[in-house]
């Protein structure tokens, strides 16, 4: 035996025992805890309680008692855990949130509540939502860093993936619709992964697609193209049409927004082909005019027949425009309502297949309003304001992005302060993301925090 090279290999194993024992010794706990924090909120809205579900079993859609309530106490706990992890170290980035627009949101939802339909729904889905959406709000401020905080999104991502691709593979009953599912049999062959519908899949698919994207740019070459390209691949077995449209449309608009100077062009490029899509679609039952301009379009603006669904809605908007029905109580029971001679299914649809239009039955009129200033006005100013003092660039346009995702999605979807939902926890965050990058500066190691 050479005895050189066993001295050497001892030098090597003494040397990587060394930096192991180094590395740990740096380890913070809180600041691990908060990590830890941040990759379970992810995986919580991603995987959630219940993944793979069997879509052919008559009793799917029943409600749970015990799961919900499991459902429920797993949110809470989070949202309280985070709000401990960051209530000392950031409590000026909290403060910040107490804007009067926000305060006006909340003050509203709970006029809204008291006056539901449906008071009990409305305040027990209240509270879920209000877990999710802390959390989600409270998620940039959980890693410590920068790179912290690229790592537990890449390795939330990956995580959801693999079990997505091994649920395709290994049970591809649980993981792709088949023609023996109780709702929506045509789908069959299209791959849903984890998730309960193939939508809601391609529309996740397309966001990590972007962290994908954006990983690569901050220097990640390994674990960023691999999400990218493995999220891809999955967004096109999932036939979501809509998605995948959105997904290279918007990553071109964000950029073209990204190198666009002035905030009233970005304005432009960002909302007025949103206003038009949202005319050519829930715009063209209004009027007989934006009608007969959809009609000439060499596509469905309707989305295979969603026409009759937004008459319905829009004829609960007109019983309460102000108050609207109440906040998630509308949907439950709808099939005793009147509908027009030969729309009697639009009773049976679980939502208005339009966030913009779900709210104005909703939470009426002036919750819109609000919403739309929040989640739809200010984050292009919060990223014009990031951008002019050069804060993180790659990660205020990954935000960017990601946002700018859920307002088209959000044109054909409803998905908009709707509790648990996946594309409303990562919209809500990056919405947060821009608001704080906007006040803040991005801590990138460490020591430049101390």
């Amino acid at each position: 035996m050479d005895r050189s090279a066993a001295g050497m290999t001892d030098v090597e194993a003494r040397s990587l025992s060394h930096v192991l024992r180094d590395r740990l010794a740096g380890l913070n706990a809180a600041q691990v805890a908060r990590c830890l924090v941040a990759v379970g909120a992810l995986l919580l809205v991603l995987v959630t309680l219940d993944p793979f579900p069997d879509l052919r079993n008559p009793d799917v859609t029943a409600i749970v008692g015990g799961r919900m309530a499991l459902t429920y106490i797993a949110w809470s706990l989070l949202a309280a855990v985070a709000m401990l992890c960051v209530a000392a170290s950031d409590a000026p980035a909290l403060k910040s949130l107490l804007t009067p627009l926000h305060l006006c949101l909340l003050g509203w939802l709970v006029i809204n509540i008291v006056f539901s339909e449906s008071r009990g729904v409305s305040i027990q889905r209240f509270v879920l939502a209000a877990s999710v959406t802390s959390l989600a709000v409270l998620l940039p401020l959980l890693p410590p860093t920068q790179r912290s905080f690229n790592l537990c999104l890449g390795a939330a991502a990956l995580v959801l993936l693999a079990l997505c691709y091994l649920g395709v593979f290994l049970a591809p009953q649980y993981s792709i619709h088949t023609a023996l599912d109780v709702t929506e049999p045509q789908l069959a062959g299209d791959w849903r992964g984890s998730f309960g519908h193939k939508n809601i899949a391609s529309a996740v698919m397309t966001i990590l697609v972007y962290v994908g994207i954006y990983l690569s740019a901050v220097g990640s070459f390994v674990m960023g193209p691999a999400i990218a390209a493995l999220a891809g691949t999955f967004l096109i077995f999932t036939g979501g049409k809509t998605s995948s449209v959105l997904c290279l449309a918007i990553y071109a608009l964000a950029s073209l927004v990204y190198v666009t100077p002035g905030l009233r062009l970005k304005r432009i490029i960002c909302f007025v082909p949103l206003v038009a899509m949202n005319l050519l679609t829930v715009g063209s039952v209004l009027s007989p005019a934006l009608g007969a301009m959809t009609r000439l379009l060499p596509l469905d603006p309707t989305f295979t027949g969603r026409s009759a669904i937004w008459e319905f809605a829009l004829a609960a908007v007109a019983e309460k425009p102000i108050i609207g029905h109440g906040y998630a109580a509308f949907w439950d029971d709808v099939s005793a309502r009147q509908t027009a001679q030969g729309a009697e299914w639009a009773t049976s649809a679980a939502h208005s297949h339009n966030s913009y239009l779900d709210l104005a039955v909703t939470i009426g009129l002036p919750g819109l309003m609000l919403v739309i200033l929040v989640f739809v006005l200010a984050p292009l100013g919060n990223f014009q304001t990031a951008q002019a003092h050069s804060r993180s660039g790659a990660l205020a346009k990954l935000f960017l992005t990601v946002w700018l995702f859920g307002l088209y999605y959000g044109a054909t979807e409803t998905f908009l302060l709707e509790r648990q939902n996946p594309i409303w926890f990562m919209f809500a965050l990056a919405v947060a993301g821009l608001h704080f990058l906007a006040r803040f500066q991005c801590v990138e190691q460490i020591e430049s925090k101390r």
